[in-house]
């Protein structure tokens, strides 16, 4: 006779009552996978904090509100069109303010926002019916905009618009 014991294997024994245990667990280990990828996808704070202040930035140009774009704009704003034109401040409100740059609607689509640190990179779709006089322009282009958080609020400091 050996030292060795003879080989035992555990195997369940198959009452249905036995089973619902490890079934239970397996569905709790999976609905917890599936809960920590939806935590891990949903927008930080900070992120929201920024949406929010795109959201009013378009929501000011489009209602041609101008002391919340002064509030929403640093002073060194470089503002790019699609056509190639560059404004800073007081030309991007100016033309806000006297109607060359109007709109009948405005939204921006498909957004995403990248943080690093107090700046957020933010790429959308522009989709509007801009107004030329009395003439509905369609207008359908992409964006990048660069914000930063000064003095504990997110100011848009950059914008680039282009056709796709």
């Amino acid at each position: 006779m050996t030292d060795e014991q003879p080989c035992m294997a555990i195997v369940p024994i198959n009452h249905n009552n036995k089973e619902i245990p490890m079934k239970r667990t397996r569905l709790l280990i999976g609905f917890l996978c599936l809960f920590s990828g939806y935590v891990a996808a949903a927008p930080s704070a900070g992120e929201n904090e920024v949406a929010q202040a795109v959201d009013h930035l378009t929501q000011a140009m489009l209602k041609k509100n101008i002391p919340e774009l002064q509030a929403l704009t640093a002073d060194n704003l470089t503002y790019g069109h699609s056509s190639g034109k560059i404004q800073d401040k007081k030309a991007f409100i100016a033309d806000i303010e006297t109607g060359k740059s109007a709109f009948k609607t405005l939204e921006m689509q498909n957004q995403t926002i990248t943080l690093s640190g107090d700046v957020a990179l933010v790429r959308h779709h522009f989709s509007a019916q801009a107004l030329k006089g009395t003439e509905v322009i369609p207008t359908e282009i992409e964006n990048f905009q660069i914000w930063q958080k000064q003095k504990g609020q997110w100011l848009l400091v950059g914008r680039q618009a282009f056709r796709f």
